[in-house]
């Protein structure tokens, strides 16, 4: 695999940073990412793997836009309401990026096809927005030996966690019991926003590996008053999903 002049234009600002360069483009264009949910997180970080050159973007969301969604699901456009997101947020991702693998999934993730969803991949993304298949997405990935970037928002406020099997804690270790689902919770557009670029940021450090990820920390923000807390987690040697990873 090569990159194309157009790509040695188009990433260039990028391949500017250390330790990038044409080398970590190459590993981006080979990448495959799984975002799980087409929603407030997930159509941005799409969006900036779409543009950082990501080789092959699966979106993964059964649901159709609403015009409530669109407060911060930005792929949703009013013409789209009514229309499956996943497949909705591809087509703008390709006529974006045309020269990347795109890929649309309008499917329930279950226990019985996540496997199947995501093997192969080099990073998943939860974009999610309930726990229960959270927590399906994390055991697969556990299993599969896959990390996964975690991020979970409401209102003005968040968290974010990377979950690399073996070398760290999973979702279970972070959280023992599932929390309740809350069906509708209140959000500023700008929050899912904001932490689907730390998402971003998170993959693109992993595959090319550079910099710190956050294997073993919880970062959480709140908003209200802007203030980071970076707590350390560990992993549960009990835990009934990791113990064995």
């Amino acid at each position: 695999m090569k990159l194309s002049m157009s790509d040695l234009e188009r990433y260039n600002r990028q391949m500017l940073m250390p330790n990038w360069g044409e080398e970590g483009q190459l590993k981006l264009k080979s990448a495959k990412i799984v975002v799980a949910g087409a929603g407030g997180l997930g159509c941005p970080v799409s969006l900036y793997l779409a543009a950082a050159g990501i080789g092959r973007l699966t979106v993964i969301d059964r649901e159709k836009y609403e015009l409530s969604n669109l407060n911060r699901q930005v792929l949703g456009w009013p013409k789209d309401l009514g229309k499956s997101k996943a497949e909705s947020s591809v087509e703008k991702l390709r006529a974006f990026n045309p020269n990347i693998d795109l890929n649309a999934l309008v499917v329930n993730l279950t226990e019985n096809n996540v496997h199947d969803l995501i093997h192969g991949s080099n990073v998943v993304i939860d974009a999610l927005d309930n726990w229960k298949t959270r927590f399906i997405l994390n055991e697969a990935c556990v299993k599969e030996k896959i990390p996964l970037i975690h991020a979970g928002i409401y209102g003005l406020s968040g968290q974010i966690t990377t979950i690399y099997p073996g070398k760290g804690p999973c979702l279970r270790c972070i959280i023992p019991e599932t929390p309740p689902e809350v069906k509708r919770f209140p959000v500023l557009g700008a929050t899912p926003g904001f932490f689907a670029m730390l998402q971003v940021m998170e993959a693109m450090k992993l595959i090319i590996g550079i910099g710190e990820s956050l294997i073993g920390r919880l970062l959480l923000f709140n908003g209200e008053d802007m203030n980071f807390n970076s707590i350390e987690i560990n992993r549960n040697p009990n835990c009934t999903v990791c113990k064995d990873a």
